[in-house]
């Protein structure tokens, strides 16, 4: 299954567009500098009161669905 690396720094801040409903996707650039269009309500289990923070491995299929999303220990 074909996955990406992410390390995603977004601030509470930030994410308020999301939020907001001014947005409701997060652009992002996976380590090996391709980028991602997320849907940003698979950020909110991640969510803290300071944003999300920390490195994700994201999971998709071969027609470029996401299957999963999980923060890496």
């Amino acid at each position: 299954m074909p996955s990406l690396l992410l390390d995603i720094a977004l601030s509470a801040e930030r994410l308020r567009a999301v939020y907001q409903g001014h947005a409701n996707r997060v652009l992002l650039r996976s380590r090996d500098g391709r980028r991602v269009s997320l849907p940003a309500h698979h950020l909110r289990p991640f969510l803290t009161h300071e944003g999300v923070y920390g490195s994700f491995a994201l999971e998709f299929n071969a027609d470029g669905e996401l299957l999963a999303l999980r923060r890496l220990a």
